[in-house]
């Protein structure tokens, strides 16, 4: 089943946990601290692939999680990094942020990668922590959450050429014809009900990609007929052959399907509405060629040649292939293509700068990722920690700011989502 659209929820992988532990065995049975730290957790990556053309195997998968990150151990040793969990897409997908809107990525060919989720910090066990005023500290981290998000993905088919036209004119006849697609075919409306692809060759060395977009309908671009769906796949091919029916078989001017198409390609996109469109009218074989000449001369009256062939025998197609590649061949490829694509980036949260002192009732409250994040890895149950972080607020700025706004020793006082009680 063809789906091109998809939601998905990626989480990072949690860090592992610092240890507390000490050197003890029988040359050194009080020796000095050896807690290592934790791993970090595993990230998840979205990578392009050309062996799916179809975001359907979301349907029933819709989260991802990275591995979890190792505990560290005795000896200093680190825990191990949590897994990678690699997620394979189509080429093709852009992924967006669901809540903002925002484009993660856009990964228009082949392997490339994108970080969406980065895995949760390992703590640091209590050998991190040694000073030349701290020998034996008793401290150390737990692990943090990874990053959590969801993701809205698309899928526009990547193509050099869109066929655009009315239900019905032949376009599926057409790229079955130039290259080798079975593509569904038959006499009546929407009978394609997924884009085509199909490679054409062109002289047995050189080739272009050509897609087959479904029939387009008045109001196409507000969704009738699914047709924004359809016209998304568009906006990624650099020429568009747009068909019309000479024959006048579904009993509409070639003329009047010319000019509707377009305003709907314009009503979608005004960049869409400008795209290098090579015209053919098709199923001459149906017709005298007074007929032709007559539906060419009313197309140039407009500016606009008309290309005159006939799937159902061929004439006219190797012309028109050889037109289309070199249509191709004289349009500048934009920087950022494919092929100048970066393989692998990584998408980062925007990280808050800072913190502030709000008062929610009684309780002090003290906000910033930053303060929140050295409050939430610290296991403070020892004086040690304790000790530790009372140094670090005070050097942060925290008790000179919590000062100003009033906070004296013993109040409520909260950061992140851990009450504090302190003594200054």
């Amino acid at each position: 089943m063809f789906i091109d659209e998809a939601t998905i929820r990626v989480v990072g992988g949690r860090g592992g946990n610092g240890v507390i532990r000490f050197i003890s065995n029988k040359h050194n049975w009080k020796g000095g601290p050896d807690g290592g730290s934790g791993g970090d957790g595993g990230d998840v990556v979205l990578r392009s692939s050309l062996s799916i053309s179809t975001l359907y195997q979301f349907r029933n998968r819709p989260k991802f999680t990275g591995g979890q990150g190792g505990d560290g151990g005795s000896n200093n040793k680190q825990g191990a990094r949590g897994k990678t969990v690699v997620v394979q897409v189509p080429v093709g997908t852009v992924v967006r942020d669901s809540l903002t809107g925002e484009v993660v990525a856009d990964l228009v060919a082949p392997d490339q990668e994108v970080v969406v989720a980065r895995g949760g910090e390992g703590g640091r066990g209590n050998n991190s922590f040694v000073t030349s005023s701290r020998q034996a500290p008793r401290i150390c981290e737990r692990g943090l959450a990874g990053e959590e998000r969801t993701l809205r993905m698309e899928l526009r088919l990547v193509a050099d050429v869109g066929i655009i036209g009315y239900p019905n004119v032949g376009k599926s006849s057409l790229i079955s014809r130039i290259s080798g697609v079975r593509a569904k075919v038959a006499d009546y409306p929407f009978t394609t009900i997924i884009p085509n692809l199909g490679v054409v060759d062109v002289d047995g060395v050189h080739q272009f990609v050509a897609v087959d977009i479904p029939g387009l309908i008045e109001g196409a671009h507000s969704g009738r007929g699914l047709g924004d769906r359809f016209l998304r796949h568009v906006k990624r091919t650099r020429v568009l052959i747009h068909m019309v029916d000479l024959a006048k078989l579904e009993e509409r001017d070639p003329l009047e399907d010319y000019h509707r198409i377009n305003e709907e390609l314009a009503a979608f996109s005004e960049e869409l509405g400008r795209r290098e469109q090579i015209v053919v009218g098709n199923k001459i074989d149906l017709l005298d060629e007074d007929v032709v000449r007559q539906e060419i001369s009313r197309f140039a009256e407009i500016g606009v040649e008309l290309i005159p062939i006939s799937v159902a025998t061929g004439s006219g197609l190797r012309d028109l292939v050889n037109l289309t590649y070199n249509r191709l061949q004289a349009i500048a490829v934009e920087p950022g293509d494919a092929k100048s694509a970066v393989k692998r980036r990584v998408y980062r949260f925007h990280d808050e700068e800072g913190f502030r002192v709000e008062q929610q009732g009684e309780t002090y409250v003290v906000l910033g990722q930053t303060v929140e994040r050295l409050v939430e890895k610290l296991v403070l149950d020892s004086y040690d920690a304790q000790e530790y972080l009372s140094d670090r607020l005070e050097r942060m700025g925290v008790f000179r700011e919590l000062g100003r706004h009033g906070f004296t020793a013993g109040d409520p006082l909260r950061i992140g989502g851990v009450e504090l009680e302190l003594d200054r």
